[in-house]
This record gives C-alpha cells, structure tokens and sequence, in this order.
C-alpha cells in the first residue's frame, strides 16, 4: 500500500525528483511504525523510482535520459517479439477488444488517464501470445517508463503522432502482417525513446546553463 501510494506520487508529479522520502514523515502519513515505510523504500530502490543513500536517507530518483532511452530500446525488442507471437493467435473477439481500446486511448484527453490507456492498448495486442513471463517484463517495463511517457504525453503533438501510429499498428495485426507489425511497433518504440532522450537531454542542458556561475 505504502509503496504503490509513493509511485502514484512519483509518477503524477507530486513527489519531484530529488524530494526527499523521510521514512518519520511517511510513517505519520500512513499511521504506521517504520518498518513498513522502509520495505517500501527497499522496493521502491529496488524498481528505480527511489535513490537511497547511507546516512543521507533516500529521495526520489532523478529523471535519467539514458534510462529513458534504454526502457524504450528493450521495450522495442520484447515488443516486437511479443506482437509476433500473438497475432496468429489473435481471434475476432480480442481484436475487438483491442480496437476498443484504441478507440478508448484516442478519445482521452487526460495525459495521466491517456497513459494507462496506451498501456491497456498495447498489452491487449500482446497477450493471445500466452507468453505469461515476456508479457510480465513488459509489464515492469511499462511501469518503470510511466513517468517518461508523461512528459512526451503532455504535448498534443506527440499525442496525436501516437494515435496514428497505434491505428496503423491495429491495422496491420487485423491483417495478420507480422513483418509490418513487428515493424510499426519497433519504430514507435524507439522514436519515443529517442524523443525523450533528446528532450531530457536539452532540459538538462538548459538547467546547467541557468545554475552555472554568471
């Protein structure tokens, strides 16, 4: 409970990287000792969403540009894979559901809704592949991405390119057209992490020319 409460802070924005995660306040916050709050932040370290330090306690994780890119990058492989499985087991029923979804993430306009949306949409492509472990890596792949994705999500470009980009992707599954599939969702994949990258990258840049000395 303590721990999923943290990430829905962390990943809404409420908790900022680099606030600090004071196991005192967190244990008063949910009327509890602290031996709850510190599993908490042991798995919270452990899934990258905190940064514990000796004797300086732990903070949320900072956004990292290289982590981003490397989310998307195995997300695009393990995808790809992922989609190929599935589509020969695809049946009317969950193509269905999977263009409802579509459907669904289309018409959001909520950025955090729009992002468990896009998540709903993507698995439904992959689960017929009845790969239980694949599907659960990009499961936590998905979870650890989250936060990023929210940044690319909070420009209506990016979100109307990604629209286009799911239909597409639906077509060519509907069609039984792995090679396109496997395809559509690589490069969706990768150019949303090399989107990311180059905007934390130049975020970053602008953040140290404002903190140099003038």
């Amino acid at each position: 409970m303590i721990a999923n409460a943290l990430r829905a802070a962390i990943v809404d924005g409420t908790l900022a990287p680099g606030t600090p995660l004071r196991q005192d306040a967190i244990a008063r916050h949910f009327s509890v000792s602290a031996i709850p709050v510190r599993e908490a932040l042991r798995q919270l370290e452990s899934e990258g969403w905190a940064k514990v330090e000796i004797n300086k306690g732990a903070t949320v994780a900072p956004l990292s540009a290289g982590e981003a890119r490397e989310i998307y990058e195995i997300r695009a492989a393990l995808e790809s894979l992922a989609i190929g499985l599935a589509i020969p087991a695809h049946t009317p029923a969950s193509l269905r559901h999977a263009a409802a979804l579509c459907k669904a993430a289309s018409a959001e306009q909520d950025p955090s809704l729009y992002v468990a949306r896009n998540e709903a949409f993507h698995l439904s492509l992959y689960v017929p592949a009845a790969r239980p472990q694949l599907l659960e890596m990009i499961e936590m792949l998905h979870g650890r991405g989250e936060r990023y994705l929210r940044l690319k999500f909070g420009l209506p470009v990016h979100k109307r390119s990604s629209d286009r980009e799911h239909t597409a992707l639906l077509r060519a599954v509907r069609q039984r057209d792995v090679e396109t599939a496997q395809s559509l969702v690589t490069e969706h994949l990768l150019e949303t992490g090399e989107l990311l990258y180059r905007f934390l990258c130049q975020d970053t840049e602008i953040a140290d020319e404002y903190s140099s000395p003038r």
